[in-house]
């Protein structure tokens, strides 16, 4: 396997390392095979859940409005706070006049039917939030955890900054019309894959077919449960500014996939775009391991350390979806910023790998120091010292010289 860096200008370099995987290469770039698929969806985004893989996307980026599928951050945080022991399920909240107004049967929109002024388990309000989609229950959990609607917002925008979700903006915990609500299916893909790993057992809930609070019986409104293509989550949506929306999984022969659809027109056309996404998805691609967990993967320059590189790995399989009964070119490369300072403890996070078919990142996982690096001795730091000096003055002498070609 061959390995070589090259370093931008400046004393702190983003270093790539470009790992040549000559044994996967496979032929057709994976671009041309995701155009064969086309979708009436506005945007879209295919994902498989274990390797991170994206197998289709279509302006995934585009902010757009995320209307009930908001509530998929709303039940996060909810299951963050059960997991940090900080609410359980026997918890209790009051369906405030507020709650039961705007969110309840006289407001026009989904709702669990809750009365005003009762005190509801938070696992029936998780319930009535989840399955039936319940705009009276997500704002008596905002209150009963953040006080007011408008704090609870501020949480779910530090929690989503948390989560890497950088680009998605929450104004309320129901997905109600607001201007700044705005998210990315990409986004939205990543939250439910967290959600998927981080709470296995609470994930369930998105998959429970039925509800039924104060004797009205509601049924789960995702359309994939419909079909026998593996369904078990996550939440749908729908207001007039953003169309029909759907974020979806399901799993076949122990793989997982996560879909994304948003702007259809109507729910027949939801349903049937994410049916489409996942039913392509299983049949078309398979799965090309890259590297074994704890395999290295490659090394990292160190700065100031008693060695001058240290070995990188994933903590997990390396994995690449191909098309099925296809070759397809893949490459990798190794970014971090550097050279890496020592001391540096083994199992710290310093490089990601991205993986890529054609020109389509497939995907990006973090790598991980193999090995600690100690502080060198005196002798060795200065002869790094010397050595950061004369690289970094030759980058800066060599930009300078191009600047004036």
């Amino acid at each position: 396997m061959a390995f070589f860096a090259r370093a931008a200008s400046g004393k702190c370099a983003r270093f790539l390392a470009v790992l040549s995987l000559l044994p996967f290469f496979w032929g057709v770039p994976s671009e041309v095979r995701a155009e064969s698929f086309q979708t009436v969806a506005p945007t879209a985004i295919l994902i498989d859940a274990d390797s991170e893989a994206v197998l289709f996307e279509k302006n995934a980026d585009e902010l757009v409005a995320p209307a009930s599928m908001a509530k998929i951050m709303t039940a996060e945080i909810v299951f963050n706070e059960l997991k940090g022991g900080r609410l359980t399920m026997d918890t209790e909240f009051v369906v405030s006049e507020h709650a039961w107004k705007t969110g309840g049967a006289s407001s026009g929109g989904s709702s669990m039917f809750a009365k005003v002024n009762s005190s509801v388990r938070l696992e029936d309000l998780l319930r009535g939030l989840i399955v039936q989609s319940g705009n009276d229950a997500a704002i008596a959990i905002a209150e009963g955890i953040s006080g007011t609607e408008e704090n609870f917002a501020r949480r779910m925008n530090e929690r989503a900054r948390q989560l890497g979700l950088t680009k998605s903006t929450f104004r309320n915990p129901t997905g109600y019309a607001d201007p700044a609500q705005k998210v990315t299916v990409r986004e939205l893909a990543m939250l439910a894959l967290h959600i998927i790993r981080t709470y296995p057992e609470l994930y369930k809930m998105f998959g429970e077919r039925e509800f039924t609070w104060n004797k009205i019986r509601q049924l789960n409104r995702n359309p994939l449960f419909a079909f026998n293509i593996g369904a078990d989550g996550l939440k749908t949506g729908y207001i007039e500014e953003s169309g029909y929306g759907l974020v979806g999984s399901a799993v076949q022969n122990g793989q997982r996939l996560v879909v994304v659809v948003n702007g259809l027109k109507t729910a027949k056309d939801r349903a049937n775009e994410s049916r489409k996404l996942l039913d392509w998805g299983f049949r078309a691609f398979e799965s090309r391991q890259l590297f074994q967990e704890g395999q290295v993967v490659g090394e990292a320059q160190v700065f100031g350390g008693d060695r001058r590189s240290l070995p990188l790995v994933s903590k997990r399989p390396v994995r690449v979806l191909v098309p099925r009964g296809e070759t397809e070119r893949v490459t990798a490369r190794i970014v971090y910023t550097g050279p890496l300072r020592a001391p540096v403890q083994k199992g710290a996070e310093v490089a990601k790998l991205q993986v890529n078919r054609g020109e389509m990142k497939a995907v990006e996982l973090p790598l991980y120091a193999g090995e600690d690096v100690q502080v060198g001795t005196l002798s060795q730091r200065a002869l790094d010292g010397l050595m950061e000096f004369s690289t970094g003055w030759a980058r800066r002498a060599f930009s300078s010289l191009l600047e004036r070609i």
